[in-house]
């Protein structure tokens, strides 16, 4: 578990593929940054962009993970040199500063608007359909790792034509101190919906099959 307060801009620094074809995976050598790797054990979990991954090999300043191709398909910036958010995971005697990550992707949203408005900037991402249910004004959402909250939730269009838009407002400190700075009209970024709304969101659909037997 994470809670999707960034810990570290890291840099993915190299990039080499599996063994096994096309269908394989990667393995990133990843620069930590100013991420302490002195507690960190090797089998350990470390966040990369959201993204719960496997620490493999470490020295003092750098470690590696293995990304399988299922993972890389579901997920943006794990397969090129750039910078990475970093966190370690949770420990029971942290503060919970942002809140529950599982570090497990559930899809990507499309920038739409990242612009600077006073002191703040307003990072507006287009959802995909089938998370939309899963966001509301005031809720919790995790964007490239970070956790954020959504200021304002907008529905276009119905059915399967539904178009999902979201507002976050982001002040200096977490522009400064992640990779949300980088991003740009176009780009994709990894989300995780709240971890509260998943359960809720199973526990109606499977309580409304059970009241109509």
């Amino acid at each position: 578990m994470f809670t999707g307060i960034v810990a570290a801009i890291g840099k993915i620094s190299s990039v080499q593929p599996l063994e096994g074809g096309l269908d394989a995976g990667v393995r990133l050598n990843i620069d930590a940054g100013g991420l302490p790797l002195a507690d960190v054990a090797l089998g350990d979990s470390i966040a990369i962009n959201g993204a719960c991954m496997t620490v493999v090999e470490k020295t003092d300043s750098s470690f590696c993970v293995d990304v399988s191709r299922e993972s890389l398909n579901c997920t943006v910036g794990l397969d090129t040199t750039t910078e990475v958010n970093l966190e370690k995971a949770l420990t029971l005697s942290e503060r919970l500063g942002g809140h529950l990550v599982s570090g497990h992707v559930d899809g990507l949203g499309v920038v739409r608007k990242f612009e600077s408005v006073g002191e703040s900037w307003e990072l507006v991402i287009e959802a995909p359909h089938d998370l939309a249910k899963f966001l509301a004004f005031k809720g919790s959402i995790v964007v490239n790792g970070v956790s954020l909250t959504v200021n304002r939730v907008t529905d276009i269009g119905s059915g399967s034509d539904l178009v999902c838009q979201f507002s976050i407002n982001l002040i200096p400190h977490t522009i400064a101190m992640t990779t949300l700075k980088h991003l740009s009209a176009g780009a994709k970024v990894n989300l995780e919906i709240d971890l509260i709304a998943r359960y809720v969101e199973r526990m109606v659909s499977v309580g409304g099959i059970a009241a109509a037997k």
